[in-house]
């Protein structure tokens, strides 16, 4: 997928590719003055708020640098069936705001379709699971106390200006559920300074960072976004080597009390699974196993589909094999004669396939890969998320030939 988010986030860090998330801290600009506000904007982040049940910790509150109460800015609504739903106290919401405070919306990219997009095209990028969190402060307000990020994070400012220091790591490679605790920040200032609208950062896991709108002054406000990459690792996989032991019923003996020729055996099978399922398996493993996060159905009564896009989690496999191809993505592994490659190559790019004018075959092919659960059907909704950010595919009716 060809995203134009993830193509200028690639020149203003001065990338060439996916590899060089969580190597070391980058910086720069993009070089679209009108990406920012397309990708989200402080209005549209509380219209979505105040459309949403949501609950805290997705949604949160932030004042003089502690974080608020729940009960101030979420309010329990008992309606007509007397079922409790949790919702923003818009009027709350807004109090905090004007009094020097920031709401945080976490994986905004659930409801708003362009970053659901945008989260998409990054996690086919980069091979790994990706989310979007919003950050939205006003006034002279407070940021987070310095603290690391247990996964890697590329944040864009979308509007107004914020104040950032970036440390560098205490530890290498620190995560969640560690063998030690990593709460000593390091002395290693690496950049300090203000990040504006159009100004995009890397920060590595572990790097120690802090924001703040302090000295700002009563007036203006801060929008940024930060995309999150959960990256996998060898703990990882090791965890998996643990789970896959299992089908082996050596592994399920008790220890103790097994004579040491036993002990070597589970060393041996041990081993030989560590090298059948390699790392470079165990990854492309997982994401072609992964299933989508959300699907839309297609229901058959509503008519045929406007179009369709696909929405697995990371790029579909697309192999040639004789007069078969191979398609293995979302948990799938499906089988097409080799007549079908084209029209699978453009269904399952990424990009959004309008089917206005397209031939019966490739109308068929969307319907199969909609019920399989790798494309899904495209809404007036869906569709906003890629106009402008994501090339479309069309077709159109050829004029029949004279013979």
């Amino acid at each position: 997928m060809e995203h134009r988010l993830v193509r200028h986030i690639e020149k203003a860090l001065g990338w060439d590719g996916p590899g060089s998330v969580g190597t070391a801290f980058a910086r720069g600009r993009l070089t679209d003055p009108e990406l920012p506000a397309r990708l989200l904007t402080p209005l549209r982040l509380l219209d979505l708020i105040k459309r949403r049940h949501l609950a805290n910790p997705q949604l949160r509150c932030y004042a003089e640098g502690e974080e608020v109460h729940p009960s101030t800015f979420l309010s329990t609504n008992v309606n007509r069936r007397r079922q409790a739903v949790s919702q923003a106290d818009m009027a709350a919401l807004g109090r905090i705001l004007n009094d020097g405070g920031t709401v945080v919306l976490d994986h905004v990219d659930f409801f708003d379709a362009t970053l659901e997009v945008a989260c998409r095209a990054l996690g086919w990028w980069s091979g790994e699971l990706t989310s979007a969190n919003a950050y939205l402060a006003v006034g002279d307000t407070d940021g987070f106390h310095l603290h690391w990020d247990d996964h890697e994070v590329i944040a864009v400012q979308l509007s107004g200006e914020k104040s950032w220091e970036v440390r560098g790591p205490s530890r290498p490679a620190p995560m969640y559920r560690d063998a030690e605790r990593n709460r000593t920040p390091s002395e290693e200032v690496l950049w300090k300074g203000t990040m504006r609208a159009g100004d995009v950062m890397h920060i590595p896991r572990g790097f120690w960072h802090t924001a703040t709108r302090l000295g700002s002054g009563s007036g203006g406000h801060s929008l940024h976004v930060t995309f999150g990459f959960t990256k996998r690792t060898g703990v990882t996989w090791a965890n998996f080597l643990s789970d896959a032991a299992r089908a082996d019923d050596a592994f399920r003996h008790d220890l103790e009390g097994v004579q040491g020729t036993a002990h070597q055996v589970l060393t041996d099978k041990l081993s030989a699974l560590a090298a059948t399922y390699s790392p470079e398996r165990y990854l492309d493993e997982l994401r072609s196993s992964t299933p989508p996060a959300r699907h839309m159905p297609h229901v058959a009564a509503f008519g045929r589909p406007d179009g369709a896009a696909a929405v697995t989690e990371f790029a579909p496999s697309i192999v040639r094999s004789g007069d078969t191809v191979q398609v293995c993505g979302g948990g799938k592994r499906l089988t097409f004669h080799e007549r079908a490659e084209p029209s699978l190559r453009a269904l399952l790019s990424g990009h959004p396939v309008y089917l206005e004018d397209a031939p019966d075959d490739i109308i068929t092919l969307a319907d199969l890969l909609i019920t399989e659960g790798l494309c899904e059907p495209l809404t007036e909704l869906s569709s906003s998320g890629y106009t402008g950010l994501v090339t479309p595919v069309t077709y159109s009716k050829q004029p029949p030939t004279s013979v």
